[in-house]
């Protein structure tokens, strides 16, 4: 193989490396081997026939565009599996005054190749949601429909429907899963109205085996987008075709989405991802500085287990952090240059109280359901606990009014006002009132 044809490849590479960014290029695009040219067809090899099809699928019409301007005499790419016997796939050189084609995995999104079942750190407070989509992943047939994974921000239902996809790459290539967030659906919906390609886009989303949804609050009070999603998960579901849905709440708890809709959600399997306890924190730290093979002082993880609670991101960034300073400083990671890198997190984080962990214990210690905070109901026996977290929210949180309204249900700022004046009034008069929010400050405090 020539030296032009060589450098030719390395700049192509480039190219690709610096439109898709580092981890797309680790994973797919460095692995793939140059073997040469023959009448015009370059000819590049891959490991694995699920490689050659993704590939092709998610590279191949940038892969020949840029070999063309490299070399004007190429006019197609063939990629196949090395020391294999499956036909070749050819990539033809994109016509230069048309759109490049699409495929039916451009309606998906990228899945992060962090995010796999052996990275994940399971612990008492996600080991259902784990083990849930661990079976959805394994089984030969659909073991509950859907799998409905839901819990706050950065514990893990991401991860674990990247999981899912991922492991069903590698054991069922032949099974079409797809993955996107709940937003990209409705650009995909709103794209097909406008364009009136909605017959397109119904076969592509009902076609698929595993079909998985992120963040599906992100449809609520959109109706015409409810309506496909409804349609699409009814036909799935008809056909044994596996859905996941993630979430920020319970189905029931979602607000802003129809009664039926919140009723077909719960139809399979629902798995809670609890806030993360000490123990798991511990570990997954733990984890994650074996794989960056950095020495970190037992004395360093417990003090960031203790410190860092709000979401296993926010952990792992902070180890990230201090990691990184010790590389790139020279020094090693002890507890007071922790502290010193990590200010800014430490004190955003000496105990953050959120809007939805204060509703979520109002609701418990009055025995009313969580959906009642965002609910329109004025009875007393609903309306007083509202004003409670309403209350707490305004005195545990940097939030402002208009904030803290939003979240009890779209709630003007003059509501919270009156809310805690009320709370305030009812304190100074009822002494059994006022132990009760006492002890309220004190669980979420603690």
């Amino acid at each position: 193989m020539g030296d032009k044809l060589s450098a030719q490849w390395a700049r192509v590479r480039g190219r690709l490396r610096a439109e898709y960014g580092e981890t797309a290029y680790r994973s797919w695009l460095r692995p793939l081997t140059l073997q040469g040219m023959e009448g015009g067809r370059v000819r590049i090899s891959v490991s694995t026939r699920f490689m050659q099809d993704w590939v092709e699928s998610q590279y191949g019409d940038r892969l020949a565009s840029l070999w063309a301007v490299e070399a004007a005499e190429v006019h197609s790419v063939d990629i196949y599996v090395e020391g294999g016997t499956e036909t070749a796939s050819t990539l033809e050189r994109p016509p230069t005054a048309k759109e490049a084609r699409s495929t039916g995995d451009e309606i998906g999104a990228p899945l992060d190749p962090r995010f796999t079942f052996e990275n994940f750190v399971v612990g008492k407070p996600n080991e259902l949601a784990f083990a849930a989509a661990r079976r959805v992943a394994e089984a030969d047939t659909v073991p509950y429909n859907p799998l409905f994974l839901y819990g706050g921000v950065g514990l893990g239902k991401t991860h674990l429907m990247h999981a899912i996809a991922w492991h069903l790459r590698r054991t069922r290539p032949e099974r079409h899963a797809i993955y996107l967030s709940a937003e990209k659906f409705m650009y995909h919906f709103i794209r097909a109205l406008r364009y009136k390609d909605t017959v397109a886009f119904k076969e592509q989303f009902r076609s698929v085996d595993v079909l998985m949804i992120d963040d599906v609050q992100f449809i609520a009070g959109k109706e015409n987008t409810q309506e496909e999603f409804f349609h699409t998960f009814n036909a799935l579901v008809d056909q044994n075709h596996q859905v996941v849905i993630s979430a920020d709440k319970s189905p029931n708890d979602l607000e802003g989405m129809e009664e039926r809709m919140k009723s077909r959600l719960g139809w399979g399997l629902v798995a809670d991802i609890h806030p993360t306890t000490y123990e798991l924190r511990l570990g997954i730290l733990q984890t994650k500085a074996d794989q960056h093979e950095a020495e970190v002082p037992p004395k360093v993880m417990e003090f960031l287990a203790h410190k860092i609670t709000s979401n296993v991101r926010e952990l792992e960034g902070a180890l990230n952090r201090i990691v990184a300073y010790a590389s790139l400083v020279g020094r090693a990671v002890t507890l007071e240059n922790t502290q010193e890198v990590l200010h800014d997190i430490l004190r955003a984080n000496d105990r953050r109280v959120t809007i939805e962990e204060i509703q979520k214990r109002v609701s418990e210690h009055f025995n009313i359901r969580l959906s009642e905070m965002y609910s329109s109901r004025r009875a007393r026996a609903v309306a007083r606990p509202r004003q409670v977290a309403m209350y707490l929210s305004k005195q545990l949180t940097s939030r402002s009014l208009p904030e803290i309204g939003r979240k009890f249900g779209g709630r003007d700022h003059t509501t919270v006002m009156h809310a805690v004046r009320k709370v305030d009034e009812l304190r100074a008069t009822d002494n059994g009132f006022n132990e009760d929010i006492e002890l309220l400050r004190r669980m979420l405090e603690s």
